[in-house]
C-alpha cells in the first residue's frame, strides 16, 4: 500500500507560478514512476507529466512542455511539479500518482495508486 499527500495548490494570478509537492510513503519509492494529472470540473481527468524512477528522462503532455517541470526527489520520497507561465485553463485538481508495473506513461490506468488532490486556481 502506497499513500501519497499533495501540497502546494492555491490561488494564483495568470502568468504566476506554483510548486506542487507529494509526498509518498513506503521504503520502495525510488522505485516508482510517478505521474502528475489533472481534473477540471465536468472534464475527464487528464495526463500532465510523469518521470521514471532513475528520473533520467522526463514525460509531459504537450499543452504544459516549456511550462511545467516534473522532478522527484528519491531521499525525500517526494515528486514534484513546477508549474510556471500559468493559464486560465491550467485550473484543476491536480493529482500525484503511483506506476508500479509497465505500461504507458500517460494512460491514467496503468497508475495503481493515488492522492486526494490539490487545487489549482488561475484567476485572469
Amino acid at each position: 500500500q502506497v499513500q501519497l499527500v499533495e501540497s502546494g495548490g492555491g490561488l494564483v494570478q495568470a502568468g504566476g507560478s506554483l510548486r506542487l509537492s507529494c509526498a509518498a510513503s513506503g521504503r520502495t519509492f525510488s522505485t516508482y514512476t510517478m505521474g502528475w494529472f489533472r481534473q477540471a470540473p465536468g472534464k475527464e481527468r487528464e495526463f500532465v507529466a510523469a518521470i521514471p524512477s532513475s528520473g533520467s528522462s522526463t514525460y509531459y503532455a504537450d499543452f504544459v512542455k516549456d511550462r511545467f517541470t516534473i522532478s522527484r526527489d528519491n531521499a525525500k520520497n517526494t515528486v514534484y511539479l513546477q508549474m510556471n507561465s500559468l493559464k486560465f485553463e491550467d485550473t484543476a485538481l491536480y493529482y500525484c500518482a503511483v506506476k508500479i508495473f509497465s505500461g504507458t506513461y500517460n494512460d491514467l490506468r496503468t497508475y495503481d495508486y493515488w492522492g486526494q488532490g490539490t487545487q489549482v486556481t488561475v484567476s485572469s
